[in-house]
Formats: C-alpha cells, sequence, structure tokens
C-alpha cells in the first residue's frame, strides 16, 4: 500500500461502529451448534491474508472502522471483492460490528466471526486481525511449499503414464499388425506386451467410465459419516504419505487452536469451533469426546491422550501448556514443530520419488520397445 498520513485519520473516542447489541452466550453458543460449510464460497486464503494485513495495521496506527475501509477499498480493484467490501462496510455503518457484518458476507469462517467478536469485547481488534493475517500467512506457505515439492513428481509420475498408455494404445498395435503379417512363434516378452495392448483397447472406455464412476460416487459420499471414517483409515495407513497426513491436519489443528486461544476464546468454544471445521474424521471425533470430557472436569490433555491419533510429545505440550496456563504458545510450537517436519518430510520424498519415477518410466518404455523390436531382429536374422 502506498505511504499515507495517519495523523488525519485518527479515530474519535466515540465509536459510531459497535453493536447495537451484544448477544449472550447462549446466542452465541446456539450458532456454535450450526452446520458450516468450510470453503465452500469464501473468499480465497491470500485475500483474506491481505485484508486482515491492511486492517490490522491501520486499526493499530489508530485509524477508526469507517477510514480503514475507505482505504482498504482504494486497493480493490476486482469489482466482486469491492463490492463485498462494501457491502460489510455499509452494514457496519447502519450499525453492525464488524464481527456480524463478516458474519452476514458469508464469506468468512465461524472462528473467524467468533475471533473477530472476541476482539470487538475484549478491545483488541487490531491484535486478533494481525493473528488471523498470521494464521492465513502460515496456513498459505504451508500449503505452497508442499505443492512445490510436490508437483515436479506428480508432473513426471503423469507424463509418464501418459507416455506408457500412449504406447500401449497407440504404438503397439501398429507392431502387432506387422507381426501378423510375418507370421511365426513371437518371443514371450512381446506376446504378452501384445495381450496387454489388447486387454488395454478392449476395456478402455470401460476404464474411464468406472474412473468417471469413481469420482462422481467419492464426491456424493464425501461429507457422509461413513466415508469419512473409512477414508481417513485408509489414508492414515498409507506408506510415506499416511504420516505427512496426519501431520498436516495436526499443524492445522494446532494452528487453529493457537489463534482462537490467543483472542481469549473460551476452551469448550474453540473446540466446538475446530471441531465444526474439519471434515478429517479422526479430529472432528476426537474433539468430539474431548468436550464431553472436559464438561466432565477432564483436561485437554487427558482427554486427547485417549485417541491413537495424537503423538504423546503432541499431548506432553498440551499438558505442559495447560499447566503454565500457556496454551497458546505451546500450540504455536506444536503447529510449528509439525509444519517444519511435514516440508521435511515432503522435500525428502519429492528427492526420492524424482529418480525412481525416472527410472520407472526408462524401464518401462524401454521393456516395450525391446519387446517391440525384438521379433523383428529374429525375422532379420533368418534371411
Amino acid at each position: 500500500m502506498p505511504s499515507i498520513d495517519i495523523s488525519k485519520y485518527k479515530k474519535k473516542p466515540e465509536q459510531p461502529t459497535s453493536p447495537k447489541k451484544k448477544e449472550g452466550a447462549g446466542d452465541i453458543l446456539t450458532f456454535l451448534n450450526k452446520d458450516i460449510s468450510f470453503g465452500n464460497g469464501q473468499l480465497p486464503d491470500k485475500k483474506k491474508e491481505e485484508f486482515y494485513v491492511e486492517f490490522s495495521t491501520l486499526l493499530l496506527s489508530g485509524v477508526d472502522l469507517k477510514t480503514a475501509f475507505d482505504l482498504v477499498l482504494l486497493d480493490q480493484k476486482n469489482s466482486k471483492d469491492n463490492k463485498l467490501f462494501q457491502e460489510i462496510k455499509s452494514n457496519v455503518l447502519v450499525g453492525d460490528s464488524l464481527s456480524d457484518a463478516i458474519r452476514k458476507s458469508g464469506k468468512f469462517s465461524n472462528y473467524e466471526f467468533f475471533s473477530l467478536r472476541i476482539g470487538e469485547e475484549t478491545g483488541k481488534l487490531g491484535e486478533v486481525m494481525k493473528e488471523l493475517a498470521s494464521f492465513y500467512k502460515s496456513k498459505i506457505g504451508q500449503r505452497r511449499k508442499i505443492i512445490s515439492a510436490l508437483t515436479y513428481p506428480v508432473i513426471v509420475l503423469s507424463t509418464s503414464m501418459g507416455a506408457v498408455l500412449f504406447m500401449l494404445k497407440f504404438v503397439v498395435p501398429m507392431f502387432s499388425d506387422i507381426f501378423k503379417r510375418f507370421g511365426g512363434e513371437l518371443p514371450a516378452i512381446t506376446a504378452f506386451i501384445l495381450k496387454v495392448s489388447q486387454f488395454m483397447d478392449r476395456t478402455f472406455w470401460w476404464a474411464v467410465l468406472v474412473l468417471i464412476g469413481l469420482i462422481a460416487f467419492i464426491r456424493f459420499n464425501q461429507k457422509q459419516l461413513w466415508w469419512r471414517k473409512w477414508s481417513s483409515r485408509i489414508i492414515l495407513r498409507l506408506p510415506l504419505f499416511g504420516d505427512i497426513i496426519r501431520k498436516v491436519h495436526l499443524a492445522r489443528f494446532a494452528n487453529t487452536m493457537r489463534l482462537l486461544v490467543s483472542t481469549n476464546t473460551p476452551l469448550l468454544q474453540s473446540i466446538q469451533l475446530v471441531q465444526q471445521m474439519t471434515d478429517f474424521y479422526p479430529i472432528a471425533h476426537s474433539l468430539e469426546g474431548a468436550e464431553k470430557e472436559i464438561l466432565q472436569g477432564e483436561s485437554l490433555h487427558a482427554a486427547l491422550s485417549k485417541y491413537p491419533f495424537y503423538p504423546a510429545k503432541t499431548v506432553q505440550l498440551i499438558r505442559v501448556g495447560e499447566e503454565v496456563n500457556r496454551l497458546d504458545f505451546f500450540f504455536e510450537k506444536i503447529a510449528t514443530q509439525l509444519t517444519e517436519e511435514v516440508e521435511y518430510k515432503t522435500s525428502t520424498l519429492s528427492s526420492l520419488l524424482e529418480p525412481f519415477i525416472i527410472i520407472f518410466l526408462g524401464l518401462v518404455v524401454g521393456l516395450i520397445l525391446i519387446a517391440m523390436y525384438l521379433p523383428m531382429f529374429q525375422m532379420s536374422n533368418s534371411f
């Protein structure tokens, strides 16, 4: 953003944008119990980060909400984003709190609404928005590093499979016609490759239909409890990838809990929010059980220790955080450690997969070429 003379934008002692009335704890708990769709139709994480960075900077500099919106809107070139923030600004100007205005837009998640509500009630809205900006920056950075580490192996693997399928579908049948014209017995490896090619030719479109049906089946059932439970169990048992996926979800859990606890959100309400936000069954299921046990007087670490999804080290760090009343600090440490482990494992996995995929491609393509040319060499030697 361009440099701004903050002095002329200092907010007045009276706050015209304070909420008309505060909702009671019962109202908030009723809202928390509603079903939410996490990520559907919401503002992209990158735009949320930019919004919170700019807004927190202005609020912490003493700028009032109306002027902060005016300045943020100067950078909104996208018509849809401009319309969204204009709508939020209009709701604030007619008396809504910022949290209520953001909630009405439907473009922000529940934990953002609740975090902003806490910030408004404690007079720390700027600090809360700074924490939200940090949260999204960390989330985006983690996702980018994982994608960066796995992009090249995925591209190479896709290219390899495409090349093999192309050869079996189009190249091998050309040689098959040549072999039929010459007759004679084919080497075992050639006969095998020809049978694979013929089988693929007969079943190719059936395989495509099955793949489309499988994708549609998964899309239709991905929100179903039985599917979430079964798929998460399979995913966590995958060699190499299972542990990485587990730590990715644990890091997100810890990072979200850090944000909520740091904004003075009560522990039970933090657990309810995280439980509603995640579709990953092991976390949602464990938090549902932890919530019941905490209501009966159990500590968070003791409740989570009953679920094998949480590593012993993570549980112990939560225990220390509860004992010294610094859960936000220890959740941040957990998230940082797990993120670093994920980045290290993904980069290591990427380094191992690249040569393996290239060798695999070379062997398969080489095998097909040898199988196709071997009969031709034999025929040339017979003349």
